[in-house]
């Protein structure tokens, strides 16, 4: 390992440049994902750099005192193999202790991450294709105002394992390419989700809904957004009227994760999540 190797937090502009690594991966992120991320924990972004030049990074945003999750652990092909990984690994794993580490894993890693003290929960399953149809609903959702978010803040509290009030405001805020919706029924919120766009296509996550019905009206809201571009759901394979209902718009499994946990396991009401928020951030 070269004696100018660190682990720092990262500087502005890095995250971009890591989101860049991503799609070099093939994880697909959302064009302005950085900007949501950051509000999330501003202290949860590293870089291992050689002087510098970053050569690796890892996320671990901390959601309160006993919650964090990890993601964006990669390192450059050009500095594998060398030790940069493990260092990084556990420089970002030590800023998270004394909480619950979450984390989805691919299953070539699972493994690793197993020796690393974490356990499996639940598969989730990533659904993507063109819609062939609007879903039908017996509901109607909404566009979400950006100055009335409360009400789904509270919302969110009671699926996601901690609130988190400041990445939503900057996640749900409508601009290019990214757009939030609400159901209600007799004027409680009965789910919400964002669709924004990707560098391949469009992401629909959060889609967090009290039942099938509500996320229906809140897909026939969002799928135009893609305007006929593919559009991808992470689902957890255990709630299978949201997999019926991507199955239902002509949506396929393409690829499929491991929620892992080091800690405690959070109690996520999963009949709930109709689609995961993002890989790197839960």
């Amino acid at each position: 390992m070269n004696s100018d190797f660190a682990v720092r937090s990262m500087r502005p502009g890095e995250l971009e440049l890591v989101l860049e690594w991503a799609r070099q991966e093939g994880w697909n992120p959302g064009l302005d994902d950085s900007i949501a991320f950051l509000e999330a924990d501003p202290s949860g972004f590293f870089v291992g750099s050689i002087g510098e030049v970053p050569v690796g990074s890892i996320s671990v945003v901390k959601y309160g005192d006993s919650f964090a999750f990890l993601g964006l652990y990669i390192v450059h092909p050009d500095f594998r193999g060398k030790g940069y990984g493990k260092a990084i690994w556990e420089a970002g794993i030590a800023t998270a202790e004394g909480r619950t580490i979450g984390l989805d894993g691919v299953a070539a890693q699972q493994g690793n991450y197993r020796k690393a003290g974490f356990d499996p929960a639940y598969s989730t399953i990533r659904y993507g294709g063109v819609a062939s149809s609007l879903p039908a609903s017996t509901l109607v959702a909404q566009p979400v105002l950006d100055s009335r978010l409360e009400g789904l803040q509270r919302y969110d509290a009671a699926v996601f394992p901690q609130p988190r009030d400041a990445f939503l405001a900057a996640w749900c805020t409508s601009r290019k390419g990214r757009r939030t919706a609400v159901v209600r029924k007799s004027h409680k919120i009965r789910g919400y989700g964002t669709i924004r766009r990707c560098y391949e296509g469009y992401k629909i996550g959060p889609l967090f809904a009290n039942d099938a019905d509500s996320a229906a009206a809140l897909l026939a809201e969002l799928i135009p957004e893609a305007k006929g571009a593919q559009i991808f759901i992470d689902i957890p394979a255990e709630n299978r009227e949201a997999i019926a209902l991507a199955e239902s718009i002509g949506l396929q499994p393409v690829f499929e994760t491991m929620r892992m946990y080091r800690g405690p396991a959070p109690a996520i009401p999963l009949k709930h999540v109709f689609g995961v928020t993002t890989l790197e951030l839960g």
